[in-house]
């Protein structure tokens, strides 16, 4: 078992950031833990990497307990927190130099990271001179140098433009097949992207606990889609299995569907044969954002 926490409670004087979390996570997993802003997803990481205590409750990383073993969790554990601190005057390959020694690693294993998180373009360079994608690069390679076998990721993806975004999904789904992944997200569509599983976190309260697969198996189903042309809702409820139909923005629709059948298809025939263009057409778990809805408005 890679992450056991039991009976887990925060008090930061009469605020309670956590109250009495448990949940496991096995090997090789990526685990998305998600919640909204505060709901105590950064107080859980921080009690995991051993950077503040519980007032409560007992939490293990690897088998080794994060107050009484706390350097052999550290050892164990790569973390990247949500603010990734960098010394952004220092060359990449010079900022993980320092690290490796702090870490006792052999130097061989810089060059490994730089491979592994494909920071080779960049390396030559310091790291204020990076765009945001790639100065997580540099945190995902430090996080990983002394070969951890957890990584707990604080809202990795925070701040990155869309090509950046699936970057860094691809590289840590690549981690994940060897390694446990814990990332906290408070975006739906980065648990999609890069679990196995989610944890839904509401005021410090666990409130879910699934398994991707089991969700996307739900007999529902949303369809995002952009036309060349403003269409009324009423045409769009024609088509069939339509449970509701929204407009976002602009010739943007979201087209709620009581089926799991795929029904982009039939979305495709419609745009055919009313004269539209279709500018995207994709689809999205519905089962998801409704959990998360109930469970957090």
């Amino acid at each position: 078992m890679s992450i056991e926490v039991s009976n887990i409670t925060k008090l930061y004087k009469d605020q309670k950031a956590l109250n009495n979390v448990s949940f496991k996570v096995n090997d090789a997993q990526i685990v998305g833990f998600l919640g909204p802003n505060g709901a105590g997803k950064s107080t859980m990481m921080k009690i995991l990497t051993t950077f503040i205590n519980a007032s409560e409750g007992d939490a293990k990383v690897n088998g080794y307990d994060v107050v009484s073993n706390k350097k052999a969790v550290q050892q164990s554990v790569g973390y990247l927190p949500e603010h990734n601190p960098l010394y952004t005057e220092l060359f990449v390959k010079e900022y993980l130099a320092f690290n490796a020694n702090v870490y006792g690693v052999p130097k061989s294993r810089i060059q490994e990271v730089i491979e592994l998180t494909g920071l080779s373009p960049e390396a030559h360079k310091k790291i204020g001179q990076l765009s945001k994608g790639y100065r997580q690069r540099v945190g995902l390679a430090n996080a990983l140098l002394h070969n951890p076998e957890v990584l707990i990721l604080d809202e990795p993806t925070t701040g990155l433009d869309p090509n950046q975004l699936v970057e860094i999904r691809s590289l840590i789904k690549s981690i994940g097949k060897e390694k446990t992944i814990f990332l906290s997200t408070h975006i739906m569509q980065e648990v999609e992207a890069m679990c196995d599983r989610v944890i839904i976190i509401n005021k410090g309260e666990i409130v879910a606990d699934k398994y991707l697969k089991d969700l996307r198996e739900g007999q529902e189903q949303v369809v995002v889609v952009e036309f060349d042309y403003r269409v009324e809702d009423a045409f769009l409820t024609k088509l069939p299995k339509v449970k509701a139909v929204k407009n976002p923005n602009g010739f943007i629709y979201e087209i709620t569907f009581s089926t799991k059948e795929d029904m982009r298809s039939h979305v495709f025939d419609f745009a055919h044969d009313n004269d539209l263009k279709i500018l995207q057409l994709n689809q999205k778990n519905a089962s998801l954002e409704s959990l998360f809805r109930e469970l957090t408005s």
